[in-house]
């Protein structure tokens, strides 16, 4: 069961969570790479969980903590915070990096996605 984190329609990815809830979705799959000292992370945030409501069943919007989930930080070797990576069938089929205005996410996302 995925894990809500306190902004609702976001859920929590973690290393352990990561091949269940991001790899094996049937839907495609955003996972914010982000962390608590990050500025930009922090203005991206209501983005993504608006953008997370606009896209509902289609796509799932998740976070992953750097610093507490190394595994997944370095498999996919994630360099600067935030990174956005766009998974579908278990693959990364796109990425932002950096802080973007919500209309810049909003396009890239669904051209990424296939929506």
């Amino acid at each position: 069961m995925p894990q809500e984190t306190s902004v609702s329609s976001l859920i929590t990815v973690t290393d352990d969570s990561f091949a269940e809830l991001v790899l094996a979705s049937d839907r495609p799959v955003v996972v914010d790479f982000w962390a608590e000292w990050c500025p930009p992370c922090k203005m991206i945030e209501k983005s993504l969980v608006e953008l997370a409501q606009e896209f509902g069943d289609r796509m799932v919007i998740a976070k992953l903590n750097s610093d507490d989930n190394p595994q997944a930080t370095r498999r996919y070797a994630v360099m600067s915070l935030p990174t956005l990576l766009v998974f579908r069938g278990g693959e990364v089929v796109g990425s932002i990096v950096g802080s973007r205005p919500k209309l810049h996410l909003r396009q890239s996302l669904t051209m990424h996605a296939g929506l």
